[in-house]
């Protein structure tokens, strides 16, 4: 690597807000030494700028020796981020490389075949005339062959060992903050009727007295099974599509299941492993001639998988760079990965946004854990009725958390008489409804669920949104029961954080842009407390700032008149103070619900204590069972 090259590989003609003092620092923490590099870059900041500036520092194939890395690869798990990159013209030298369900056989009687199911694939031996302009093959051999290749994580990760896809001088990740979380969550092992295709043929044990080490046993032997069913597909000298999918899920089946028993067997790995259970079937019971119990589907989870992601990251480069606004504590983010700390260096890119320009706004209403909700979610309904008020003509943005939330919020709307200007979406729709919601030009209101990260509302796209729940992790979830068990409260809080700050940034996405968060549920203003030692300046500013805005009566009609309010003077940027126009927490309106209740905050929280937790009650108390 040449870090001296920095300069000259950023692909842009000028330089904007920090960035050239970024690339300065980043240039200066690889040439002192340091093998990765974490940039903490707020939205806006140009992220994927600077991580090609980085990767045209890797070492040329001229300048390589025959057996050394070359080139570079840049790598995100979101599949947003990299369509941003594949249609960003400053960006055209990163060669964007997908899975092969992303493309389509481009044989006369396969046009509407994806390639991983193609007769390529599908036939033994087969000779495809047209491999050579297949768009996956292509695409593959552009990026291999390319000094800078780009790919989801998820692909990444799954070339590991790969000989097209080898060892680079450079590895550049954007948006890093959930690497731990993606690497456990792609390590998962899911065994079930969806991921099984035997799964009926299949007597599964009850692991509720034997736990993990009978797992074990069981993986072993199912893993065999695998391979003889495998073993009798590949016998054959044709396959239907299914089986092609029978086939490719046997051998990933396959390579999971050793990797368990392999890492759980050797003493040396620090990965922790936890097996959960579901109820069998009420066929599986019926069925079940034995006197043991039959079980019910299983998930086997890692916990801080070190050693799998040594060997799909760590491996795959020399010098690294970690780039996110939301990597909140170095030092726990290194143990997460397994990185030593002190080997690391941290590069902190200033805001260059105005705080004025992005408030936050307190609304809270009361509670939203599962005990509370239903009384605070019609008060959020009849709130977020009035900052529509508030922005007739703007369109805005509900971070509902679920869709349990989703849909109580869209039918309370609905009957208040505001439903003609809410959108919704589905598990299965949500890019199309995102993307129409986006290109419409009337002042609607998206409810969405789990879109807190990659998503670019830039300009009239969106002027505010409401967060309605705080995004605490599933304390269900058996990897975060366990780390609550051994006290790892900070952790919980911070991860909570970084997706509100993620949040916060979907609606202000450059310098002279504006847009206004709400916050609704009073647990976020608890959060904020509890995880103030991990908040990076420029947003604890933001907070510092969070006012009670002065909203107007509950009118429904108002909100779809287009007349009424003209809009917040702080949301139009002219007078974005935080501070103007506010009334005390516990005003009403004229409908008799209040403005801000349950916080007990005061109109600026300019004056909130460092040190740290606003409350002495259990902190469970405010996060339990946070996913119904």
């Amino acid at each position: 690597m040449n870090p001296e090259r920095i300069f000259e590989s950023f692909p842009a003609p000028s330089y904007r807000g920090n960035q050239e003092q970024a690339l300065r620092d980043i240039r200066d923490a690889f040439a002192a030494g340091n093998d990765v590099v974490l940039v903490r870059a707020p939205t806006g900041s140009g992220k994927s700028l600077l991580a090609r500036a980085i990767a045209g520092c890797a070492r040329t194939i001229d300048e390589a020796d025959p057996v050394e890395a070359s080139g570079a690869y840049y790598t995100t798990p979101q599949v947003s981020q990299l369509d941003d990159v594949a249609s960003d013209d400053l960006l055209a030298d990163l060669n964007v490389i997908r899975g092969k369900s992303n493309y389509t056989c481009i044989l006369p009687e396969e046009r509407n075949t994806p390639v991983n199911q193609a007769p390529c694939v599908r036939e033994r031996g087969y000779d495809c005339s047209v491999k050579h302009r297949c768009p996956y093959f292509s695409d593959r051999a552009i990026a291999s062959n390319r000094s800078i290749a780009a790919m989801t994580l998820a692909y990444f990760m799954q070339t590991a060992g790969s000989e097209v896809f080898r060892k680079r001088d450079v590895v550049v990740v954007d948006e890093a903050h959930g690497l731990a979380e993606w690497a456990e969550m792609y390590a998962t092992i899911q065994l079930g009727p969806r991921t099984v295709p035997f799964w009926e043929d299949l007597r599964v044990p009850d692991l509720e007295d034997e736990g993990i080490d009978r797992a074990v046993r069981y993986a072993e032997n199912l893993a065999s099974t695998c391979e003889r069913r495998k073993d009798d597909l590949l016998a054959q000298e044709a396959f239907s599509p299914a089986e092609v999918r029978e086939r490719d899920r046997l051998q990933e089946l396959i390579g999971e299941l050793e990797w368990f028993v392999s890492d759980y067997r050797d003493p040396q790995s620090p990965t922790t492993w936890l097996v959960d259970q579901s109820e069998p079937s009420a066929s599986t019971r019926e069925n079940n001639d034995s006197d043991e119990p039959a079980g019910g589907p299983l998930t086997i989870k890692p916990m801080n998988p070190e050693k799998y992601l040594q060997h799909t990251v760590w491996d795959r480069g020399n010098k690294f760079a970690l780039l996110s606004a939301t990597i909140l504590n170095k030092a726990a983010f290194c143990r997460q990965v397994g990185l030593t700390p002190d080997d690391v260096a941290l590069v902190d890119v200033s805001h260059t946004f105005p705080v004025e320009n992005r408030p936050l706004y307190d609304v809270t209403q009361g509670k939203m854990t599962y005990e509370h909700r239903d009384d605070t979610t019609p008060k959020i309904a009849r709130t977020i009725v009035r900052i529509m008020q508030e922005h007739p003509d703007e369109k805005g943005l509900i971070h509902a958390h679920s869709y349990a939330i989703q849909e109580q919020l869209a039918d309370l709307l609905r009957d208040f008489g505001v439903g003609e200007r809410i959108r919704v979406h589905d598990r299965d729709s949500r890019d199309a409804d995102l993307e129409e919601w986006k290109a419409c030009d009337d002042p609607d209101v998206f409810i969405s669920v789990k879109m807190e990260e990659a998503l670019d509302l830039k300009g009239d796209l969106c002027r505010w949104q409401v967060l309605c729940k705080a995004p605490f992790l599933n304390t269900g979830d058996s990897r975060v029961a366990h780390r609550l068990e051994e006290g790892q409260w900070a952790w919980y809080y911070r991860s909570s954080l970084r997706t509100v700050i993620q949040a916060c940034g979907r609606v202000i996405r450059a310098p002279e842009d504006y847009g206004s968060t709400y916050i609704a549920d009073s647990s976020l203003v608890d959060l904020f407390d509890r995880a103030q030692t991990d908040m990076p300046d420029w947003f604890e500013a933001q907070v510092d700032r969070m006012s009670t805005p002065e909203l107007p009566p509950f009118e429904p009609r108002a909100a779809l008149s287009g007349g009424g309010h003209s809009g917040r003077s702080s949301s139009s940027g002219s007078n974005a103070t935080g501070g103007g126009r506010t009334r005390s927490s516990g005003s009403t309106d004229s409908g008799g619900s209040t403005s801000s209740t349950g916080s007990g905050s005061s109109t600026s929280r300019s004056r909130r204590s460092r040190r740290g937790r606003s409350s002495d009650s259990s902190p469970l108390a405010d996060v339990w069972d946070t996913e119904r």
